[in-house]
């Protein structure tokens, strides 16, 4: 292919494991990465430099709808289709303040290529330039469907900024992205902001495409085991080749250095039953040199971590020691040109904003004269080795990450793409330079004599919410007012126009041109083998997952819940959150932190449901309270020397720290509740009827915040009792008898844990207790949680069980297509949502949820809708075969170590065989139309529990007050 490419070129990149090599397209001047190596995961990816020049969000509205049709692929969704249709293991598309990212991922051949055209097709020949009506639906429209209605905006991507924009996180981080760069693409919106995306006209819109999605312009990635001068002979000829060089210009620019520190102040809203005491944000933000400098970006994660992230962090403790926030935080935010590192006081006041400053510079300064704690710098490198060396990203494949790793230098110079993936030797430089002064020359040169920052002061405002949404239905209003009749008809005629393209369905022609794979293209045999090998230690149950782990031991214990007294459930959510980062009888929380990360991948606490009998009867189910830790091999008696101290020995006479833990955690949960608003929904509507949900949510929800809330406000007088009350849950909790043991490593990782078992039992609590138990009763609550957002989350569930109905594979297959067809269509193509979901367990809980949805009773009306749609469904051949691929897909999600672990754990809890999912797995591939019209009733037995939970704006809320029990404020 020398003909084609220019190798510009080529290494051994030993972190990762892969051979990387860099070329040049000659004809079209396409950039392009490869990662070869043994990974089936395959990714690829294409990306584009697209600096926006304003906050109108083009570059996202681009983004959503070069994937509504294409030249080879003219369905109005092929994104879609193709989720139902395909068996990636990613597929998404992702908007960044300089960059625009189209990933897909598979392990099939097939389908790799597949998703290659597709996306490649989309990008480079989207039917944006046929069919105004995608911008219109993607982007923004006005709305009039009768000329008597009040005119109003609509479209995906106005209402999930809307969303964004009710953040006050979001609107901070836009705020700082503002003040450091205000001369560059980082300041300004690339998502768009609500109030100037309608100020983008459809021509711009295409000129933005016009300039940016060109060959000489893109980045191309190929990861994985696949024969790459094959897919490079390809792409030439279907793609690159139609493309000639031109300039592009699309370099990001530096901002030149500032004189003096920007001081910037800005309002949030919180509605009017919200205090504006201790409510303000107060950050001061500094650039950090540049991109190119691997090393130095590592070492400002480190500072971060060991300056503010870590328990008793010098510069967070000074801050609170001070009374100056009830949370610090921290962030270093690279992955840009210019990176730069964060100070950030929440639940704070405008008026300690000098002494904030005060605080942040003396505590630096003192710093970097008498030196930092080189055990927590060790303990910072080592976090961060020992994730970069484990690779370990969840659901997500790590081919998917080190790909987007790349950009981190490859946007910003094109002969450099690999230089994050090779850090093991920074780590090493990092090491060596621990206690020479390295670190506090950084803080020095960097965090103290750098003008280059901003102070960033947010502040609450009650009534802004509704003053904009005021401003916007004035502004709206007017606008109508100056169209004349006519104007006012073509407004209708063209809302109605775009809901009848939505609503429309694509031509046959249009369907077949999408590659698909055929059922038997699908490996009938299921890949789910839980492995679980069980063994007693005394009366201890010990569970052993065999698996491949590279040299690194998972292990789980878990600890019964089932005797803890009602009165003291909502407590486990609070003590889950003071161990380890409270003082032991040996440490102080500072020291054992620093200890345990400069030696393991962390030891963690949190609380688990296990469902028994396949999920069949959810008050049969385990609530656990589980401490997880990972190491390796060789520090295997030093984490049970760690965990045995914090079970032992923690200790919580120290209620300052204890005041501290619980303003942390209430300003977390206050910020990521509303956040993830569709989850805190849907877990909350099911509360009302599951006791598994119930106690989660008492333990880790909104009644959870509740409680966390109401001790961090009378915490003088309450205190005592929750030291008894934690006190008592250490005694209840961390026994002998109710301890149940799972590690998951190859064989050498199992060596000695029996006897490491043991030695823990004999230290553990045996003292006699008052037992108690969970005393849940449903209760049909139907809440309203009142937010200063402009947008919804709407809930409702219900379970088919309770009326008779048995589960079946078919029900992973109406997930897909009520998320991708019934849902989608009506919630966001229709309703302008950003997203909707829903789910429906073996246990028979089940729920429907919107996500950043501008309606409310509109949304249960589609909800109410499906049974009947259900009864009438119906599908062709094809299209059952494409929900049942997609439904694969999800099925067939890659496993790391870990994951297969703790999916054997749930497995063996539950009873589930791999006999039970080569089930779930026939009915799946089996299934036909008549399986899903089957599940119509059962989906009415979901919907007539009527369980209803709306997390939404104010007026949205009040409006419509007749769906709701009761109405309050989120928080």
């Amino acid at each position: 292919m020398t003909d084609k490419y220019e190798l510009i070129s080529e290494e051994y990149i030993k972190d990762v494991h892969a051979e990387g090599k860099l070329l040049r397209h000659r004809k079209s001047g396409a950039r392009i990465a490869l990662l070869s190596n043994d990974d089936e995961n395959k990714v690829f990816n294409i990306a584009f430099r697209t600096p926006p020049k304003n906050s109108t969000g083009v570059a996202h509205i681009i983004e959503h709808t070069v994937l509504c049709g294409s030249r080879k692929f003219p369905l109005k969704d092929p994104f879609v289709e193709l989720v139902k249709g395909s068996l990636n293991t990613f597929l998404n598309a992702l908007t960044y303040p300089d960059k625009t990212m189209f990933p897909v991922a598979s392990c099939n051949d097939t389908d790799f290529q597949n998703l290659m055209d597709v996306y490649l097709d989309a990008v480079f020949f989207p039917n944006i330039y046929k069919n105004e009506k995608i911008f219109r639906q993607e982007g923004w429209h006005y709305q009039l469907e009768n000329r008597e209605d009040p005119l109003t905006y609509n479209g995906v991507v106005y209402n999930e900024m809307k969303g964004v924009f009710s953040s006050a996180d979001e609107v901070l981080d836009r705020a700082v992205f503002n003040a450091l760069f205000p001369d560059t693409p980082y300041g300004v919106e690339s998502g768009g902001d609500p109030e100037v995306i309608p100020d983008l006209t459809y021509e711009e819109f295409l000129d933005f495409h016009r300039k940016y999605y060109h060959p000489s312009n893109c980045y191309i990635y190929l990861y994985g085991n696949m024969d790459m001068e094959e897919k490079l002979e390809w792409l030439d000829r279907e793609y690159l080749s139609r493309f000639d060089r031109i300039p592009v210009e699309s370099e990001i620019p530096m901002q030149k250095p500032f004189s003096e520190v920007k001081d910037v102040t800005m309002s949030y809203p919180v509605l009017d039953s919200e205090p504006e005491r201790d409510n303000t944000y107060l950050s001061v933000n500094t650039v950090v040199g540049d991109y190119s400098d691997v090393t130095l970006n590592i070492a400002f994660s480190v500072l971060e971590y060991v300056l503010l992230d870590a328990p008793g962090a010098p510069v967070k403790q000074a801050l609170l020691d001070a009374g100056i926030g009830r949370d610090v935080e921290g962030a270093y935010n690279d992955g840009i040109l210019q990176p730069f590192f964060s100070v950030i006081a929440k639940n704070a006041n405008a008026e300690d904003k000098d002494r904030f400053l005060s605080v942040v510079h003396d505590t630096l300064e003192k710093l970097a004269e008498e030196g930092l704690d080189t055990l927590a710098i060790a303990s910072g490198i080592n976090y961060f080795e020992f994730r970069f060396r484990e690779a370990d990203y969840a659901q997500f494949p790590k081919g998917l990450i080190y790909g987007m790793d790349l950009f981190d230098s490859w946007l910003y110079d094109e002969g450099k793409p690999f230089e994050y993936l090779k850090e093991l030797d920074a780590f090493e430089e990092l090491k060596k330079r621990n206690g020479t002064g390295y670190f506090e020359n950084l803080i020095r040169r960097y965090l103290l004599s750098n003008n280059h920052a901003a102070v960033v002061t947010l502040k609450p405002e009650k009534g802004l919410a509704a003053r904009r949404e005021k401003a916007a239905a004035e502004k709206l209003a007017a606008y109508k007012a100056s169209l004349s009749d006519e104007e006012l008809d073509a407004m209708v005629v063209g809302t109605k126009a775009l809901k009848e393209y939505q609503e429309s369905e694509d031509s046959e022609e249009a369907l077949n041109s999408l590659p698909m794979l055929s059922r038997k293209d699908i490996d009938r045999k299921t890949p789910l083998h839980p492995d679980t090998e069980q063994i007693r230690v005394n009366d201890t149950t010990y569970l052993r997952h065999h698996y491949f782990t590279n040299g690194i031991a998972y292990l789980t214990l878990l600890f019964d819940t089932a005797k803890v007294p009602d009165e003291l459930v909502p407590y486990l959510g609070i003590l889950k959150n003071m161990l380890g980062v409270v003082d032991t009888e040996h440490y102080t929380y500072g020291r054992l932190f620093h200890e345990i990360n400069a030696r393991t991948g962390g030891i963690n606490f949190g609380l688990q449901v296990l469902p028994t009998e396949k999920g069949l009867d959810d008050s049969k189910g385990y609530r656990m309270f589980g401490v997880k830790a990972k190491y390796l091999y060789r520090e295997k008696d030093f984490v049970f020397e760690m965990i045995q101290e914090i079970l032992k020995t923690s200790k919580f006479n120290d209620k300052k720290r204890l005041h501290e833990i619980l303003a942390s955690t209430r300003a977390g949960m206050e910020q990521a509740i509303p956040a993830a608003g569709h989850t805190s929904a849907a877990k909350r509507a099911l509360s009302y009827q599951s006791l598994l949900s119930a106690w989660t949510e008492k333990t880790t929800g909104i009644d959870q915040l509740r409680l966390v809330k109401d001790l961090d406000e009378h915490f003088e007088e309450k205190a005592d009792n929750l030291i008894e009350n934690l006190q008592k849950l250490m005694n209840i909790v961390f026994r002998p008898e109710n301890l149940t043991v799972s590690v998951t490593a190859e064989e050498e990782g199992f060596d000695g844990i029996e006897e490491e078992i043991l030695s823990l039992e004999e230290n553990l609590c045996t003292d006699p207790f008052e037992e108690g138990s969970f005393d849940w009763k449903p209760e049909q609550k139907n809440e309203g949680f009142k937010t200063s957002g402009q947008v919804q989350f709407v809930a409702q569930a219900g379970n088919y069980r309770k009326d008779g109905y048995e589960y079946t594979g078919a029900f992973r297959i109406l997930r897909m297509i009520l998320n991708y067809d019934y849902l989608w269509m009506n919630l966001r193509v229709l309703g302008g949502a950003y997203g909707c979901m829903s789910s429906f367990k073996r246990s028979g809980d089940s729920y429907l949820v919107s996500y950043r949805d501008p309606h409310l009773k509109n949304t249960l009306d589609v909800y109410a809708g499906l049974p009947e749609y259900l009864r009438k469904f119906d599908a062709d051949e094809k299209a059952m075969t494409k929900y049942i691929i997609g439904t694969i897909s999800e099925m067939d999600t890659p496993m790391t170590a870990s994951s297969r672990g703790s999916f054997a754990l749930n497995c063996w809890f539950a009873g589930l065989t791999e006999k039970d999912f080569q089930q779930e797995r026939d009915e799946v591939l089996d299934a036909e139309a008549e399986n899903i019209r089957a599940l119509a009733d059962p989906v009415a037995s979901v919907l007539a529990a009527r369980n209803i939970c709306v997390i939404g704006s104010e007026s949205s809320v009040d409006k419509h007050a007749d769906l709701f029990r009761k109405i309050e404020s989120l928080t």
